[in-house]
């Protein structure tokens, strides 16, 4: 069984910010694989189906991101679900936009979803996605740039990111986490 989460933001007010870049791939992901992501459990919406007869679950926590953790371990501990089987997706003020990298662990970083995630189940050793979104142009205005509304032209930058996030995702799921590394990895920098 897999757990795919997207981090992001409930409200439609989030709906089209850089911080929502785990929601949009969890949005793609659903597409692609005919999976609704429609139904409530532990402050997520998420959806169940099937890939190479192993089981999926798409969520995208409703907590808000600076507690996202707390869905991510309910959904971990009641389904039983082993790390190495998690994949956590969410945007990166560190890679250029329509980039991603992969890992198979690693800190949080300046994240605060991510800070929730790796407190709440007190370790850093599972998979994640990191979709890019670039850096402000004012430093100081860091806030303001991940939860601010983007653009119809930078979205068309962030778009070949999310697309990535979500074919890394199905190359994980269909030939294990190293191979999504190994082909994804290389276009980014």
């Amino acid at each position: 069984m897999y757990l795919i989460v997207g981090l992001g933001n409930p409200e439609e007010e989030y709906a089209k910010t850089r911080h929502n870049m785990g929601f949009c791939t969890i949005n793609k992901i659903s597409k692609e694989l005919n999976i609704e992501v429609n139904k409530t459990k532990f402050n997520s919406l998420y959806g169940t189906g099937m890939i190479n007869e192993e089981k999926i679950i798409l969520v995208k926590p409703q907590t808000y991101m600076n507690l996202s953790g707390e869905a991510v371990k309910a959904f971990v501990d009641f389904y039983k679900i082993s790390l190495d089987n998690l994949i956590v997706i969410y945007d990166d003020i560190d890679l250029d936009k329509g980039k991603i990298r992969i890992r198979k662990k690693g800190s949080a970083g300046s994240h605060n979803g991510m800070k929730s995630v790796t407190h709440m189940l007190q370790t850093e050793e599972f998979p994640r996605i990191r979709v890019g979104i670039g850096k402000p142009d004012f430093p100081n205005d860091m806030i303001n740039y991940v939860i601010g509304s983007i653009s119809e032209e930078e979205s068309k930058m962030l778009e070949p990111g999310i697309e990535m996030a979500k074919e890394a995702v199905i190359e994980a799921l269909n030939n294990g986490i190293d191979s999504a590394m190994n082909k994804f990895n290389k276009n980014c920098n």
